[in-house]
């Protein structure tokens, strides 16, 4: 269970990151990527930590090896509380990031993960974009 202050906090952030890179602000972006980063730092292996926290960095972090290793942690973080949903979206949007490094074999079972995930999930639109993907790499 996620604090709810916490994912409010995320939340807005989020909110506020989308809103800096949308008017191409880069300093405003950075400051608040920065205060991402120091709460998920701060959170890390305390009870407050969650997998949203640390997806939520990697879905704005330019250097797309660096995403990747930050799904990879908010991926160990949702399997270990069993967060189907999360670990569904995480292993996706890693896969998107694997591709465009060209790790088309990574992807290809990043994708098969996401897929075994979001098996008991609601989120249809997730589940359709997954297998979109996997049909287009795996042939």
């Amino acid at each position: 269970m996620m604090n709810t202050k916490l994912y409010k906090e995320v939340l807005n952030l989020a909110g506020e990151l989308v809103e800096a890179a949308q008017r191409k602000n880069q300093t405003p972006f950075d400051a608040l990527y920065t205060r991402l980063n120091s709460l998920c730092q701060e959170n890390e292996n305390t009870d407050k930590d969650h997998p949203v926290q640390w997806e939520t960095l990697a879905d704005f972090t330019d250097d797309f090896a660096e995403a990747v290793s930050l799904y990879e942690k908010a991926l160990v973080k949702a399997s270990a509380i069993n967060a189907k949903d999360y670990m569904s979206s995480i292993s996706y949007s890693m896969a998107t990031m694997q591709v465009e490094l060209g790790q088309t074999d990574a992807a290809i079972t990043s994708l098969k993960n996401a897929k075994v995930s979001a098996n008991k999930i609601a989120d249809k639109e997730l589940r359709t974009e997954i297998d979109e993907l996997l049909a287009e790499l795996d042939g």
